[in-house]
């Protein structure tokens, strides 16, 4: 049987200072890459950095904390999937932020 572990489901609550502050983090980025391809669970992820479970672990709660990843229990162990609509969310959202105010001082046609 398998059971989801709700991490933050509604992308609303994201808060952008939590998932900038995940994506500054080279291995956090790294490991959103691998969680883009295919589920992992904290010890898949270990094995793959060379890093501790605990290590793992720590940086798994903060990219949950952002609500970029989401685990679902399967018998013993977590697998960790990339909640790919709220990262690209979150970036469209930081984009339209910064383009808005660039558009409105810097019109494309000026550049």
């Amino acid at each position: 049987m398998r059971h989801t572990i709700n991490v933050l489901v509604n992308s609303q609550t994201l808060h952008p200072q939590r998932v900038f502050y995940a994506l500054g983090s080279m291995p956090r980025r790294q490991i959103i890459a691998f969680l883009s391809q295919t589920a992992l669970s904290t010890a898949d992820l270990a094995e793959r950095f060379g890093m501790s479970r605990p290590a793992v672990s720590r940086h798994l709660s903060v990219l949950a904390r952002a609500g970029l990843i989401a685990g679902e229990r399967q018998g013993q162990r977590v697998l960790y999937r990339l909640k790919r609509d709220a990262l690209l969310g979150a970036l469209g959202r930081f984009a339209s932020e910064v383009d808005g105010p660039l558009k409105y001082r810097y019109p494309r046609d000026a550049i």
